[in-house]
């Protein structure tokens, strides 16, 4: 065998080698999983606690491994108290649940509260009264939602809506569902939302649909579950149908994660179950 073709044969072997090796390289990376590196709770699955011993709910939380937090009322604290009591934990309230109509007929208190306590984004969590059946209604409900949203950008705030099923499924004379007008009519620099994966469900609707139907509008999850049809009840997150290995792998521009449960029959046991479940999700 000549010298040359040795070379090249040898050549052409370590090539190979290192294709191999490559390969097998991006392989591993390609498998490697994520985790959620931080995981939040909504207070209203603990407010009955709450409101009688809010420290010992929030020392139990930080012990369970919860780092933030999400505010739906002050139990009768002031911001200053909640501020203190959130550092003592290690803790932060990133978002807070804050009616429309403090927001816009209490704006002053309510942004001075928001940011003693370090509240970065304000969530609207519902809808305001009134009857929405047509496409103006919601077209108005939007206007009402960007003029907030100026509002509270301006305050040095971000502001957000969390959805229930009345955004999920068509209501009225409307053939879309109403997120879907909300979506187009309100400002991105303005206006994100908060998808509540339950309630999505809940509605029929599946929430990897929507995060790909919406890209960048979502901004915070609130993960809870459902033991499934026809009746959904609410369950600790793990426990039920809800597929949030599936969610989570497709939740793409997410900055907070919030575990939930409406009426829990143990709370504390309910949130510790919950994050288990979530800490050791792989995705």
């Amino acid at each position: 065998m000549s010298q040359t073709r040795r070379h090249f044969l040898t050549s052409l072997g370590a090539a190979a080698a290192g294709l191999a090796t490559t390969h097998r390289a991006l392989g591993a990376l390609g498998a490697q999983k994520s985790r959620l590196s931080r995981i939040g709770i909504e207070l209203y699955t603990l407010r009955q606690a709450a409101a009688a011993d809010l420290a010992g709910v929030l020392a139990q939380l930080a012990k369970i491994g919860y780092t933030e937090v999400e505010f739906a009322g002050y139990y009768k604290y002031s911001a200053s108290e909640i501020r203190d009591l959130l550092k003592q934990n290690g803790l932060t309230a990133p978002s807070a649940h804050i009616d429309l109509d403090l927001i816009e007929n209490k704006p002053a208190a309510t942004f001075a509260d928001a940011k003693t306590i370090g509240i970065e984004w304000i969530t609207v969590p519902s809808l305001p009264k009134g009857v929405r059946e047509i496409a103006d209604d919601w077209k108005q409900l939007a206007r009402r939602f960007n003029k907030a949203g100026a509002r509270v950008k301006e305050a040095g705030f971000h502001f957000a809506f969390h959805n229930h099923t009345d955004v999920i499924k068509p209501t009225g004379e409307l053939q879309v569902m109403p997120i879907d007008i909300l979506m187009k009519e309100t400002d991105p620099a303005l206006v994100s939302y908060q998808l509540d994966v339950y309630w999505a469900v809940n509605g029929g609707v599946d929430p990897v649909a929507l995060l790909a139907r919406f890209p960048d509008r979502f901004k915070m999850l609130h993960l809870k579950d459902s033991a499934g049809k026809p009746d959904h009840k609410m369950v600790d997150v793990g426990a039920g149908t809800i597929d949030f290995k599936r969610i989570l792998s497709h939740a793409q521009g997410i900055e907070h994660y919030f575990v939930e449960h409406d009426s829990p029959a143990d709370a504390i046991a309910s949130a510790t179950a919950s994050y288990k479940y979530l800490s050791a999700l792989e995705f």
